[in-house]
């Protein structure tokens, strides 16, 4: 990936491979703030293509100047994820965000079940949105509900799921690989695997590697950015 002051400032797209805990928000904002100190200038702008949870890593579209006008077609695109589901434990917020809320044996779980609950996440599928997620309801964010624990009711979505398939057998843990359409949440997607399989399961790790052809072993790191910033007399 080159780029220079020319480039970043008239518009630019850089892959960068988003860190575990950081919000996609804190990331624009570090680009931002790194890209006015080093040329001193007083306003640029810079948004991401599509929001990665704080809780996974991996590829985040960054866009600046007139390349924010493209933010939308790159959201509009496919996406792959990578990650791990935990099977036989429920959370509110279908991941890590929040505690075990209830649990249940995997006694009976096989690989021939496991495959079978996979054909019913093929193709056009509908689901609903975790409660703790950014998604507006009535001009508030539905996370702003879920920690008041006020109840809400969310619409059902279609989805597209293109590839769905179990990498890695591991119990209590699945790996998996799922390539799907944009709005698709794989929050929702780990929560109605459990229910389908009727033990319950909620994502423990998420990486996405692709958007569209954009592909996570070609963005670089916040600090490879700041360094090859750096470089640039």
């Amino acid at each position: 990936m080159e780029f220079n002051k020319e480039s970043l400032i008239e518009g630019e797209i850089l892959l960068i491979n988003k860190p575990l805990k950081w919000t996609s928000f804190q990331v624009v904002n570090k680009i931002r703030w790194l890209i006015k100190s080093k040329f001193n200038i007083k306003k640029i702008k810079v948004g991401h293509a599509g929001t990665l949870d704080p809780l996974a890593d991996g590829l985040l579209i960054i866009c600046t100047g007139k390349m924010t006008k493209k933010i939308d077609q790159f959201q509009n695109l496919d996406k792959i994820y990578t990650g791990k589901f935990f099977l036989g434990a429920t959370t509110p917020s279908y991941d890590l965000e929040t505690e075990v809320n209830s649990v249940k044996p995997i006694n009976n779980i096989s690989e021939k079940l496991i495959s079978k609950a996979l054909e019913s996440f093929n193709g056009k599928i509908t689901q609903i949105p975790p409660i703790f997620s950014a998604i507006k309801h009535k001009g508030k964010k539905l996370y702003e509900y879920a920690r008041k624990g006020e109840t809400v009711k969310i619409k059902e979505r279609e989805v597209l799921i293109y590839e769905f398939i179990i990498t890695k057998y591991q119990l209590p843990e699945l790996s998996f690989l799922v390539k799907c359409s944009k709005g698709t949440y794989i929050r929702s997607l780990a929560n109605d695997f459990g229910e389908k399989l009727e033990c319950g399961a909620y994502l423990s790790k998420l990486t996405r590697t692709a958007i569209g052809n954009h592909l996570l072993e070609n963005s670089i790191s916040i600090e490879d950015f700041e360094k090859r910033l750096g470089q640039i007399v």
